[in-house]
């Protein structure tokens, strides 16, 4: 049996006894609430909450929940002849989005960006007997254990032969992006690159809820690492945080004006 954090969406075992508090809400890049720390049983969101799904572009589909939950990030299946994958996750995981996925075909493999949108992975892995992919740096943020959960370290993974994970690190140390070699290429974010209002321009935090930024240092190192990668696209982890075109200009660009204000006098 489990329970989730309210605040964000991460789900520990009660097997051992109920929770007393949420590691990942009391590090200084998540919150917890002034209300204090609460929980929600599966039973009880599923029951409040319903899944959206939309189609952000061909052999793309976001999920989220509405209402919004917790943090409230959306996921994306990327829909691949090589098999689907999901990328990152939401606490949600209802019949209806069981029966949809099963009817796509399924789930080959999810990989995760980062530790905030850890929530119902194993639950997810399970039912679909798919691996989940993790960075190895970020192990100690694994609230639940599954044999379904694989690390992996280094600066990139491929999952097939048209999607890659690429390590940029930022705001966990093993923060991860998606690369599908699709036509012009897509890069998937989740919060590791995050887009701007009026998506003309991408930021990169430390902890975004408490507005805590990154380093010179380590925001040319995220850019550097992307220099060379083929995108055009990019999506990021909420509803509307998308760059159709020209997003590999935009992230350099954005890059360079975050350095300069960070680097101001």
């Amino acid at each position: 049996m489990i329970t989730l954090c309210k605040a964000c969406g991460t789900s520990y075992d009660v097997a051992a006894g109920h929770p007393e508090n949420c590691p990942i809400c009391e590090d200084e890049r998540q919150y917890v609430p002034v209300s204090g720390q609460a929980w929600i049983e599966p039973s009880a969101l599923h029951a409040g909450h319903a899944n959206k799904w939309r189609q952000l572009a061909p052999g793309l589909l976001s999920v989220e929940s509405v209402p919004g939950f917790a943090i409230g990030q959306r996921a994306i299946v990327v829909q691949s002849e090589e098999g689907n994958i999901l990328w990152d996750c939401i606490p949600n995981l209802d019949d209806a989005t069981k029966a949809i996925i099963t009817a796509l075909g399924g789930l080959k493999a999810i990989a995760i960006s980062h530790p905030h949108y850890y929530s119902t992975m194993q639950d997810w892995a399970a039912e679909f007997n798919a691996p989940v992919y993790l960075h190895a740096a970020d192990r100690k943020w694994i609230q639940r254990d599954s044999p379904h959960i694989h690390l992996w370290d280094g600066e990139s993974l491929p999952i097939n032969s048209r999607v890659e994970l690429l390590r940029l690190g930022g705001h966990f140390a093993g923060g991860s992006v998606l690369l599908h070699k699709e036509n012009q290429g897509v890069l998937l974010t989740g919060d590791i690159i995050q887009v701007a209002p009026g998506a003309g321009s991408v930021s990169f935090m430390w902890s975004y809820p408490n507005m805590l930024p990154l380093s010179a240092t380590t925001v040319a190192d995220i850019a550097q690492r992307l220099k060379d990668v083929r995108y055009s696209a990019l999506y990021g982890a909420f509803e509307g945080k998308d760059i159709p075109d020209n997003a590999a200009d935009i992230v350099q660009q954005s890059a360079r004006k975050y350095i300069e204000c960070i680097e101001r006098r």
